[in-house]
């Protein structure tokens, strides 16, 4: 009895040395997926990436792009003409579309924000049981960790689809039958477009005795420079007697010189693009403020007044001179 029972321990032995050494290996072999994708995916740089991008996203113009952008139709002489689908299309109805593509795109960039919330919770939460959870507490949640990588893998996929600006479903006829006459009726599509917004370059904007120079930061891809407003305005400072004074330019080009401004002052300059027919959703502009010197001595010394005020840091126009580069290379 005495040798039957030792066998039986020996045996016993064996197989939880067997099954400890196969409750490792699944562990270790669990762990590294979860760091796999911790790594890829999730990893911060990754995070990082896509929160810059959200970024950019949020202060870029929306607009709406129509195609097809022209269409031949037939006057009442029969002679064909080739017009601007924006002729054609009702007013009423472009109008309603425009803000269903605010709508969607206020929507957009809130889910998008929200996505980012939840990876980066999911980031942690992962973390946390790779780091902190021994052998057994991990294997006893594999089924609620294999959950949140499942979801974490769609908030991913939504979050990448999510970034590019969708089509528009078109319910009602944007066209009148009555403005074609015997044209064929197009087939038209609309969907959602950006630009980025302009930054001002703060190292070769700058302030002498009564004129300023600004300069910005246009998309090298446009095809042409389009028109921008800039805005000028003197701060007052808060005093009650002093009206306030401001103006606003048309600029066709990246640079613009501010002139009759006020020895010594602070002035703030602010570009936008101007609005157009298909503009949609304006979310931000770039500010800086400027001081004008108070003597001509000054100049002549080729120094320049350092931009301050909204934005006017010099980290913040690296950081969206780096976004800017990223969007172009994405």
């Amino acid at each position: 009895h005495r040798h039957l029972l030792s066998k039986c321990l020996s045996e016993g032995t064996a197989r939880s040395e067997e099954q400890d050494s196969a409750s490792w290996e699944w562990y270790l072999e669990r762990r590294s997926l979860v760091l796999q994708f911790l790594n890829s995916n999730l990893s911060l740089h990754h995070l990082q990436h896509h929160q810059s991008k959200v970024e950019l996203l949020k202060k870029c113009y929306f607009y709406l792009e129509i195609e097809p952008k022209h269409v031949n139709v037939r006057d009442q002489n029969h002679v064909m003409h080739h017009i601007d689908i924006l002729q054609l299309i009702d007013t009423y109805q472009f109008q309603r579309m425009k803000k269903v593509g605010k709508t969607q795109t206020e929507i957009q960039l809130s889910l998008l924000t929200e996505l980012l919330e939840q990876l980066e919770r999911g980031q942690e939460e992962l973390s946390c049981y790779v780091e902190t959870s021994d052998m057994i507490t991990f294997l006893s949640l594999w089924d609620l960790i294999m959950q949140r990588l499942s979801k974490l893998s769609e908030f991913m996929e939504t979050l990448l689809s999510l970034q590019v600006p969708g089509k528009l479903y078109v319910k009602h006829c944007l066209v009148s039958h009555a403005n074609l006459r015997s044209t064929r009726l197009p087939n038209i599509r609309l969907s959602l477009c950006t630009k980025i917004p302009l930054i001002f370059d703060r190292e070769e904007s700058f302030a002498h005795k009564n004129w300023a120079k600004l300069k910005w930061f246009t998309e090298n891809q446009e095809p042409h420079l389009e028109q921008y407003e800039l805005h000028v305005k003197l701060l007052t400072n808060g005093r009650q007697t002093e009206v306030g004074y401001g103006r606003t330019q048309a600029v066709t080009s990246n640079t613009c010189v501010v002139q009759d401004l006020h020895p010594g002052r602070s002035y703030e300059f602010t570009i936008r693009r101007s609005h157009t027919d298909t503009l949609v959703c304006e979310r931000w502009y770039d500010s800086i403020t400027l001081k004008t010197k108070t003597n001509a001595v000054e100049d002549t010394d080729g120094s320049a007044c350092a931009p301050e005020g909204r934005g006017g840091t010099q980290e913040h126009f690296s950081h969206f001179i780096h976004l800017k580069k990223m969007n172009e290379k994405n």
